[in-house]
């Protein structure tokens, strides 16, 4: 420790100086580190300040319930859609139709069988025979794809055309 005193009272000029050295150099970072902090706050606040007057954390908090109500909106338009799909099962979608001459001495096929089915083949076929006298128009439920009634060929015609998907005159 004697040594110690020594030392320091042979260079007391030389240690005074090389301390306040010291204390400029870390005043000097200082004031850097100061001046960096002072740019990174300016910038953090014209971050959160936004362009135009928006602050960024009420602009993220609007587009974030946005984004909630536009999630409820689709599952609510998903569960409409599942809905809609359930209900077109039972709409009409199979349709066969004919036109023919139901007697031989009449022309222009005026006589017609259509079949209006749903997708479980359920449904009606309307057949009109025209006559020169008279016209008929009736109608014969259709359960699975056939009917307790008995069909005639063009009836049956247009039940096989509208499970095939062909809409077709003739």
């Amino acid at each position: 420790m004697e040594q110690l005193r020594e030392i320091i009272a042979i260079y007391n000029v030389e240690i005074i100086i090389g301390l306040m050295a010291a204390f400029f150099v870390l005043i000097l970072l200082y004031l850097i580190a100061e001046i960096r902090i002072s740019r990174i706050k300016e910038k953090y606040n014209q971050l959160v300040r936004g362009v135009d007057g928006y602050n960024i954390e009420e602009l993220l908090i609007r587009t974030g319930e946005n984004v909630e109500r536009v999630q409820h909106n689709l599952n609510k338009l998903e569960n409409d859609m599942s809905d809609l799909e359930t209900k077109l099962t039972f709409a009409v979608q199979k349709i066969g139709f004919v036109r023919y001459n139901a007697f031989a001495d009449m022309g222009s096929e005026l006589s017609f069988s259509i079949a209006l089915l749903d997708n479980f083949l359920n449904g009606f076929v309307i057949t009109s025979i025209y006559g020169r006298e008279h016209s008929t128009c009736y109608a014969k439920p259709i359960k699975d794809g056939k009917s307790i009634y008995p069909l005639s060929v063009e009836e049956m015609q247009v039940i096989d055309r509208a499970i095939r998907g062909e809409y077709s005159e003739n």
